[in-house]
């Protein structure tokens, strides 16, 4: 869903509530600002904030912080700039596709209805790992492309031989170099661009697949629905 809409702004907001709630501090400097919007809610306290919290009000502040960012997520109506259209594409040319989230179902397709996207996607993927989700939408992975903006799901694109298209921003380019392309937006995107993707698929991509495969963290978990 983080390649639907921009939430950055909206989990630093998360973090402040939660902070003002709590009578506490949010750190301004970039380091803590970085894992705010990208680590887990226990390495964000442990390295970030410090906070002088006993560990049996843990769970307790970890629940709040998911109920702000769920009451903030599902009042999002805009979509990031260009999707729709990117999408308008390959509905035409007869591409399925399917959405990733941490959201539950049910919270998922009310975000994608409100952003007037839901009638692009077939399939709905419950958190992140993309190993058997392909026969849901009848391709092989070899066949299927990730859009990813955090290089994580690019290793994980990648150890299931998916291609994988970087979306700069959320990381610099830097981070994103083992993409198989990068682009700033939807905006850049083209069904052309995806097919020649393929075409220069090759044994280069395969020596790319052994290199990460030897070098990844561990996989990311998933479970599958189907929105229809």
């Amino acid at each position: 869903m983080g390649q639907c809409c921009d939430t950055r702004a909206m989990k630093l907001n998360v973090w402040k509530q939660l902070a003002s709630e709590e009578g506490k501090e949010i750190p301004d400097d970039e380091y803590a600002q970085r894992l705010m919007l990208y680590a887990g809610a226990d390495h964000v306290w442990h390295k970030a904030l410090h906070w002088e919290t006993a560990e049996s009000e843990v769970d307790r502040l970890k629940l709040r912080l998911s109920q702000l960012y769920y009451y903030h997520l599902l009042r999002l109506r805009e979509s990031i700039e260009g999707l729709k259209e990117w999408l308008d594409a390959v509905l035409r040319a007869g591409i399925p596709c399917a959405v990733v989230s941490s959201l539950d179902r049910i919270n998922m397709v009310w975000a994608l209805e409100r952003m007037g996207l839901k009638k692009y996607f077939q399939v709905a993927w419950i958190l992140h790992e993309f190993g058997s989700l392909t026969s849901q939408l009848d391709r092989k992975p070899s066949k299927c492309v990730v859009f990813e903006d955090d290089p994580r799901g690019k290793t994980a694109a990648h150890n299931c031989t998916m291609m994988a298209v970087a979306l700069i921003g959320a990381h610099p380019a830097y981070e994103l170099v083992q993409a198989d392309l990068a682009v700033a937006s939807f905006n850049e995107l083209s069904v052309i661009n995806l097919r020649r993707l393929f075409a220069k698929k090759g044994s280069g991509f395969k020596d790319r697949q052994k290199q990460i495969i030897e070098e990844s963290p561990s996989k990311r978990k998933l479970t599958i629905d189907t929105i229809f």
